[in-house]
């Protein structure tokens, strides 16, 4: 189950399997896209892990279920698996990631697209692909070599280990490391969330640009201009000048 709460202009998107530490399968991965891309209009998302796990992975229990031949027919969940990836990377707006816990193999991969990501002390990363047989996909192998560098994607992904808060937070894979992982990624949403919205979702929308390309062609620097014209001549702008020279909060309207 994915259970699903708007909290004014944020989303709380939780995995609720605690029985199986959160570990997803192909239904999962898809009930998550398509909430993500139903709630389009909240100004951040939090994705959390119900009980004491993030996301332990993939659930072995039903990828490789009896009869199911991968090399004859493949891999279904590692297709829907990135297809929800792609969805928290191009949700409009920021999704954090409050890890509460263990984030393994698809759980890393999860918290690796989120845009900010705050850990449990106790959370503990790893991709233990090499230790059953399997590969991630060229994009998550990409954007974890982004994050954390190439030497440390070397030793995640060749030697399976895993990584604790510190290690995460040192190598540049999560922002933050706190006793309450849910709380503080939730008050930083609202922090988010009182924004000017065309301005972070512009900003956010930028940097995948960046970051997909490695630069920016004509076509992403176009797109960009876009954006900042839209906000130079947005009321939010109006807004947040009045707000500054009244020394007060500025109310955001995304418009």
């Amino acid at each position: 189950m994915i259970d699903w709460e708007t909290k004014g202009e944020i989303a709380l998107a939780t995995i609720n399997r605690p029985e199986r530490r959160n570990a997803l399968d192909a239904e999962h991965c898809e009930t998550l896209r398509a909430l993500l891309q139903e709630h389009v209009d909240v100004r951040a998302v939090v994705i959390t892990g119900a009980g004491s796990a993030f996301c332990a992975g993939a659930d072995l229990g039903t990828r490789f279920e009896d009869g199911h031949d991968a090399a004859d027919s493949g891999d279904p969940f590692h297709t829907v698996l990135q297809v929800l990836l792609e969805a928290v990377v191009d949700h409009p707006a920021p999704v954090l990631a409050a890890v509460n816990g263990p984030a393994l193999g698809a759980g890393t991969q999860l918290a690796s697209v989120c845009d900010l990501r705050v850990a449990a002390r106790d959370a503990v990363f790893g991709v233990p692909a090499a230790r059953l047989g399997i590969m991630i996909s060229a994009g998550s192998t990409e954007r974890i070599a982004r994050l954390v560098g190439l030497a440390a994607a070397q030793e995640m992904l060749l030697t399976g280990r895993r990584f604790d808060a510190a290690e995460a937070l040192a190598m540049g894979l999560v922002h933050r490391v706190v006793d309450d992982a849910l709380a503080d990624a939730v008050a930083w949403a609202d922090e988010v969330a009182a924004l000017a919205p065309l301005s972070v979702r512009g900003h956010k929308r930028a940097l995948n640009l960046v970051a997909r390309s490695g630069g920016l062609d004509d076509d992403a620097e176009a797109e960009i201009a876009d954006l900042v014209e839209r906000a130079v001549r947005s009321d939010d702008l109006r807004e947040g000048v009045a707000a500054f020279a009244e020394k007060r909060a500025p109310v955001f309207r995304g418009r």
